[in-house]
């Protein structure tokens, strides 16, 4: 499923996960809060059939899902592992799996460290400094786990 990063149910949709109230929304786009409330609820829906069928198509079985965070928990069943799959406004819809990995000869080191920032910067998360990304997601997930 395809999700509408620039269109406007979107941009209202990451609006009220950054914390803002509906009717701010509204008044910020010159429209009722029932037109933003109408959207949002459209938006979730969206989040939601994206997330489940990101899950299927990775195996992962699903434990929480949270379509107003737009995070889903859950289980791999081919890996064995945790996986998380969360909607980023920058990076798109992605799947993260738990997993202990030797970080500092990975070639992908930059774009998981960045990766994992911006999610916790979109999701409002203070997270310690470290230059180890399994460090890093586990303790930025384990704070989403908390919101789920």
């Amino acid at each position: 499923m395809f999700l509408p990063i620039g269109e406007k149910q979107f941009k209202f949709w990451k609006l009220r996960r950054d914390g803002l109230p509906n009717i701010n929304i509204a008044r910020s786009f010159n429209i009722s809060r029932q037109a933003v409330s109408r959207a949002l609820i459209s938006m979730d829906k969206r989040i939601e059939d994206t997330l489940l069928e990101m899950a299927q198509a990775n195996q992962i079985e699903v434990e929480s899902i949270n379509s107003e965070r737009g995070i889903l928990f859950g289980h791999s069943i081919p890996l064995d592992a945790n996986g998380i799959i969360f909607v980023s406004a920058k990076h798109g819809v992605q799947v993260w799996y738990e997993h202990e990995g030797d970080c500092g000869a990975c070639t992908r080191y930059t774009q998981c460290i960045e990766l994992l920032w911006d999610l916790a910067d979109e999701m409002k998360i203070k997270l310690e400094k470290t230059d180890d990304p399994t460090k890093l997601a586990d303790e930025l997930f384990g704070k989403l786990r908390g919101m789920a």
